[in-house]
């Protein structure tokens, strides 16, 4: 070998042996550079899934190829950027410190990582961007932050961040973007933020212990353009230096405190394209400087509670399409100027006090599709030109004072959907003309004084599903071209002076589920067979005649039968025993005879109440009777009946029981029920033993006593009456009708609790408060016995629907996933809601705000969602009418100790049709389309108009799987483009790309059986969120889809909790406070409620 090769050969050789046996050594051989090895560190550190970061390789020179690393030209990194990878673990804090000479943006979002944000990062100098959010980051915002004078986004939304904003913020000249929103911050906005003049975005929403007022120092920061502090305990007034704010476009601080008046100075805004302020409690007149915003769009003030007259100057805003003013204390007229605005196509006005015509120059808005003037004092006649309105699709202007006709010009609209007059003075016949609308779902015209028959017509309106004329003057007979309207559902001509026998086409209406004819003076015998889909029928206070056939036994569905007030003769039909799931019989005040038949006890979800008196019935008692155990109510007083009463000991869960007047004998059951029975109600039972003994002396000794302490009794009655009567005329005289009214509570609690008005209104303090609805603020108040209570406090005293909406859809219901209401308080000022206190919060929580046990975990997530299908499921499908949640949403999803699922706040809940089981139950509502749910949640027919129906609820709840499985917020604003989350999931599996990929980071790297069970579910999540919503399946369907995933559901069945739902007996369910505000008996519906409302459509022989 020559020489010169040899001393080559050994020079490489002796370089090879330094490398490897030299540690110190290896870096400069082979190994990555100091900034890689940093990069490195961390990463090790962390429990980033298998194949996270694979490309990061120890035997790279230098980091710039690696995944989600970025390099300048002298190949120092300048960029770290991870988004949705399982990293789990803490930020890096020491280990970058290596590239903080030259890293310009660290986003590590959606990363599972946990801990604090470390005070070291505020060393990185050159940062740019800092983006942490989408983890589950907890403690404060580290002060050093703030030292980032070279930073210009700072995104820390989505965590679980506490504490206050630093006041060092100001210091972030260079800032344009901020994001701090659906965190757990508390305290003020600093004062500092107005010195951030290059702000654009600012969004701190969801932050419910954020306090104070919003400083006026936010004036300067002149570049801004979104403004977002929902969902905030912000108070005070708005500072009148948003005036400064001239190229603010979007202003979003809705569902908080703010109270005094909008500033005249928002007229200064000129850019601004949205407004949104709705549920705070301000006051004051709408500024008419508003008409100097040019490019607005969009303006949600409802619930405030504002005065004064409508500023005509709105109209100036050519560019608007929404106007909803609802729920304020607006008087005066409607603007006439209104009429100039050629894009408006919602205009929501409801529940207010305005007076005057409804202006006929509304004529002009060809573009409107949407008008809700209901619950006003408007006058007059309706003097719009209809036909010049094709868009429009619905039309409320129910509870007024209107007059004249019903306008046949209405037939024009073609697209017309909804139509509701109802409670006003309207005349003459309903216009046959309207039955021509093919697109009319559903008519509403009750409670006014329409006279003449029943049109013909009315077969050709074939998709209408909801017919109410209850309490007109109709007379004539039925039609039987009614049984043409193969969707109708809901058909509602109770109070009224029909005659003549129920048609027989009647059996043609395939999906008729709620039909209600009481109080008129219809005659015959009912005919042998009604649609099988039915399941609520009120024919009571007729002239019936003939006996009840046994086809009343072909009703599978029924729940609710009433006939009481009739004249039906003959027996009971034993199959009515088939009905399995009737919960409510009356067929009191007939001419019945025979025996109760045996099949009537063993009914099996017969709780609400059974009412077979003031008829001829005879013979025992059947012993079956005592499998009733779930029997709310039972009356047979009045009849005939004779023998023993004990098999109506076991009947442990009835409240009201009337055996009065029959011929039964023997001893009284010896139980706590049967000893605190009124008098009243067993009197008449001659040879009925009160009390032990057995001898005819002792009998005739305790009939005796009865009959004295019934009269003692009544005597009594009426003194303390007439006392009371006394009482309250001098209280009034001396101190005012309403003195004292302010502090005089009426309280109503479902169950026994230890405490007082007082002591709970004393704890309503803003350091109490643990969340906020739609309808109100939520605080926790402890009980003396070291409980926990959930107080929900209305928005402001006007609040009378959400509340009546609250305890009307709670009052009388039990579900083991929906929120149980314990009781209300309420008086002239305030109305308070009690209910179970939750302590592990939201599911917006556990999943956005990091560190939540189980949030990581697949099996709590799937739980969760099957719970709140099971919830929805019971809302639709067994309370009937059914109810339509209204905003179903993760905040309203709260988590019980063991994170099970409770579906809260039905402040917006409202009434269904009732034809939930055929998928085309429609809203019946006062304020359907108002965008009263959540932005991000609300499905697609609210913005276009289309009609409501339960199929609205499903889709809020498929987004609600889509956010627990992609664990990304409808509203997510990292998503491309600026897509919300529906969309972002539609375009990614129409691209055909891995569905997989669309999974929470968290969720990412579980067991293969798990990550299918995902799979399953995200695509009953897209069923859920077609944009048609004949598309979407009905909940109980999405229930069973759900439960077919391979993880089985804990718990018992479903139909285990019987609904003990709207109570057709409504005085013995229904708060004193809201039965205070009902129609006279022929309708307990609340006055002032919506005429949709339909919990209760007749008063129950009792």
């Amino acid at each position: 070998m020559p020489p010169r090769l040899r001393a080559t050969i050994a020079a490489r050789l002796l370089a090879l042996l330094l490398c490897f046996s030299s540690p110190a050594l290896l870096a400069p051989c082979h190994g990555v550079n100091e900034q890689g090895q940093a990069l490195l560190r961390w990463k090790a550190s962390t429990n980033a899934t298998r194949g996270a970061l694979d490309s990061w390789n120890a035997g790279d020179a230098t980091p710039c190829r690696w995944l989600s690393v970025s390099c300048d030209a002298r190949g120092d990194v300048v960029s770290l950027s991870i988004k949705s990878v399982d990293l789990g673990g803490a930020l890096p804090s020491a280990d970058l410190r290596p590239l903080g000479r030259s890293l310009k943006t660290l986003v590590l979002s959606g990363t599972n990582l946990t801990g604090a944000i470390p005070k070291e990062l505020g060393d990185l100098a050159e940062l740019t961007t800092l983006d942490l959010s989408k983890n589950q980051l907890s403690g404060a915002i580290p002060a050093e932050l703030c030292r980032l004078r070279k930073l210009q986004s700072l995104a820390l939304n989505t965590n679980s961040l506490r504490g206050a904003i630093p006041d060092g913020i100001g210091n972030l000249t260079s800032l344009t973007y901020l994001t701090l929103y659906d965190n757990e911050l508390s305290g003020a906005i600093p004062a500092s933020i107005g010195n951030l003049k290059k702000l654009q975005v600012l969004r701190a929403g969801g932050n419910q212990a954020l306090k104070g007022p919003l400083p006026p120092e936010i004036g300067g920061c002149t570049d801004l353009t979104m403004l977002g502090l929902a969902e905030t305990g912000l108070s005070g007034s708005l500072p009148e230096t948003i005036g400064q704010l001239k190229k603010i476009q979007t202003i979003a601080i809705y569902t908080a405190m703010l109270t005094g008046s909008i500033p005249e100075s928002i007229g200064n805004c000129t850019e601004l394209t949205s407004l949104y302020l709705y549920q705070n409690s301000l006051t004051g007149p709408i500024p008419p400087q508003l008409g100097r915003l040019r490019k607005l769009q969009t303006v949600l003030l409802w619930q405030n509670q504002l005065v004064g007259t409508i500023p005509p100057e709105i109209a100036n805003c050519k560019e608007l399409v929404l106007i909803d003013l609802s729920l304020n204390s607006l008087t005066g007229p409607i603007p006439s100027s209104f009429g100039t605005l050629p894009n408006l196509q919602q205009l929501q006005l409801s529940t207010n006090k305005l007076t005057g015509v409804i202006p006929p120059e509304l004529s002009n808005c060809t573009s409107l599709t949407d008008i809700e003037v209901d619950n006003n004092e408007l006058s007059g006649e309706i003097g719009i030109d209809f036909p010049r309105l094709r868009n429009l699709t619905l039309f409320y202007a129910w509870q007024n004072r209107l007059t004249g006709p019903v306008p046949a010009s209405l037939s024009q609209c073609e697209g017309l959907q909804s139509l509701d007059l109802s409670y006003n003075n309207f005349t003459g016949p309903v216009p046959r003309e309207l039955f021509a609308l093919q697109n009319l779902t559903k008519l509403l015209l009750l409670d006014n004084d329409l006279s003449g028959f029943i049109p013909p017509e009315i077969g050709n309106c074939t998709n209408l599903y909801r017919l109410r004329l209850n309490n007109n003057r109709l007379s004539g007979t039925i039609p039987a071209e009614i049984g043409r309207l193969k969707n109708l559902n809901f058909l509602d001509l109770g109070s009224n002076r029909l005659v003549g026998p129920l048609p027989a086409a009647l059996s043609g209406c395939d999906n008729l589920e709620f039909m209600d004819l009481h109080s008129n003076a219809l005659s015959g015998a009912l005919p042998d067979e009604l649609p099988r889909s039915l399941q609520f029928v009120d024919i009571s206070d007729n002239k019936l005649t003939g006996l009840l056939g046994p086809g009343i036994g072909l009703l599978p569905e029924l729940t609710k039968l009433n006939l009481g007030k009739n004249r039906i003769s003959g027996g009971i039909p034993p199959e009515l025993g088939s009905c399995e799931k009737l919960q409510l019989l009356d067929l009191g005040d007939n001419a019945l005879s025979g025996g109760i038949p045996p099949e009537l006890g063993k009914l099996p979800s017969l709780e609400i109440s059974l009412n077979l008196s003031c008829n001829r019935l005879s013979g025992e008692i059947p012993s079956q009777f005592g499998d009733l155990d779930k029997l709310g109510s039972l009356d047979i007083s009045y009849n005939q009946l004779s023998g023993s009463l004990a098999p109506l000991a076991r009947l442990e869960n009835l409240v009201m029981l009337n055996i009065s007047y029959n011929a039964f004998s023997g001893e009284l059951p010896d139980t706590p029920f049967f000893q605190k029975l009124p008098l009243s109600d067993i009197a008449g039972n001659h040879l009925l033993v009160v009390g032990a003994g057995a001898d005819e002396a002792s009998r005739h000794a305790a009939i005796s006593a009865l009959k004295v302490a019934m009269t003692i009794l009544a005597v009594v009655s009426a003194l303390l009456l007439l006392a009371a009567t006394y009482v309250l005329a001098r209280s009034r005289r001396r101190d005012g009708a309403i003195h004292g009214a302010d502090e005089t509570w009426e309280v109503t609690l479902y169950q026994k609790l230890d405490f007082s008005v007082d002591e709970v209104v004393r704890a309503l303090t803003s350091a109490n408060v643990i969340g906020t609805g739609s309808s109100g603020v939520v605080y926790r108040v402890g009980l003396p016995n070291g409980d926990s209570l959930a107080v929900k406090k209305m928005w402001s005293s006007d609040e009378a629907g959400a509340f009546r909406n609250e305890i009307t859809a709670l009052g009388s219901i039990r579900h083991r996933n929906i929120v149980r209401l314990l009781g209300w308080g309420a008086n002239r000022s305030t109305k308070l809601l009690f209910y179970t206190y939750l302590p592990n919060g939201s599911l917006s929580g556990f999943l956005h705000r990091g560190g939540v046990k189980g949030a990581a975990d697949w099996g709590p997530r799937y739980e969760i969602a099957l719970g709140v299908a099971h919830a929805v499921a019971y809302l639709h499908h067994d309370c009937l009418p059914a109810i339509l949640h209204g905003d179903i949403k993760a905040m309203n999803v709260l988590l019980g100790p063991r994170n099970e699922p409770y579906l809260a706040d039905f402040g917006l809940a409202r009434v269904l049709s009732g034809a939930v089981a055929s998928g085309s139950a429609k809203l019946d509502s006062s304020k359907p389309t108002r965008i009263a749910g959540s932005y991000g949640y609300i499905a697609p027919e609210y913005a276009s108009m289309q009609r409501i129906t339960e199929k609205s609820d499903v889709y809020s709840f498929g987004v609600v799987v889509l956010e627990i499985l992609t664990g990304k917020h409808p509203l997510d604003p990292t998503l491309p483009g600026g897509a919300h989350l529906v969309q972002w999931v539609r375009e990614h599996v129409h691209a055909k790309r891995d569905t997989a990929e669309l999974l929470d980071p968290r969720l990412r790297g579980k067991p293969e059986a798990q990550v299918q069970e995902m799979l399953q579910v995200f695509s009953v999540a897209m069923l859920c969120i077609a944009h048609r919503a004949d598309d979407r399946p009905a909940m109980k369907d999405v229930v069973a889809l759900l439960k077919e995933v391979s993880r089985p559901a804990e718990g018992g069945e479903e139909g285990k909790e019987q609904p003990a739902c709207n109570s057709a007996s409504a005085a013995a369910t229904t708060p004193p406070a809201v039965q205070a505000q009902r129609s006279p008996a022929r309708s307990p519906l609340p006055k002032g409620g919506s005429s949709s409302c339909s919990f209760a459509m007749s008063d129950y022989s009792s």
